[in-house]
């Protein structure tokens, strides 16, 4: 079974950067398709990103392209998501997740998931 963490989330002013890391713990990583959500309270869980699994295709939700960059260590079994230009609609439970199959943007295309981190934007 793949666990995963993530990490590096905080609070930060708009503007400012933050680089989250998902690590997982196993040896396969390589072998998965990954993607990064996020969820704000009272809102559906929201797809981020997409990375394949040698990096060569990554895709991007319109709301972050252009600000967040995704990429990934498969030595390191983890991947990263760097936020730039952070913006308070930004904040969210930012969660990682392995691809299973289907829609990448529909969250129910992923089998594990981490437990997130928070990240929170302030004006």
């Amino acid at each position: 079974q793949v666990q995963l963490k993530e990490s590096g989330g905080g609070l930060v002013q708009a503007g400012d950067s933050l680089r989250l890391s998902c690590a997982a713990s196993l040896r396969t990583f390589s072998t998965y398709n990954m993607g990064w959500f996020r969820q704000a309270p009272g809102n559906e869980r929201e797809f981020v990103g997409y990375i394949s699994t040698s990096g060569g295709v990554i895709y991007y939700a319109d709301s972050v392209k252009g600000r967040f960059t995704i990429f990934r260590d498969n030595a390191k079994n983890t991947m990263y998501l760097q936020m730039n230009s952070l913006k308070p609609e930004d904040t969210a439970l930012y969660s990682c997740a392995a691809y299973r199959g289907g829609n990448h943007v529909a969250w129910t295309a992923y089998d594990y998931w981490g437990q997130g981190t928070q990240v929170t934007v302030s004006s």
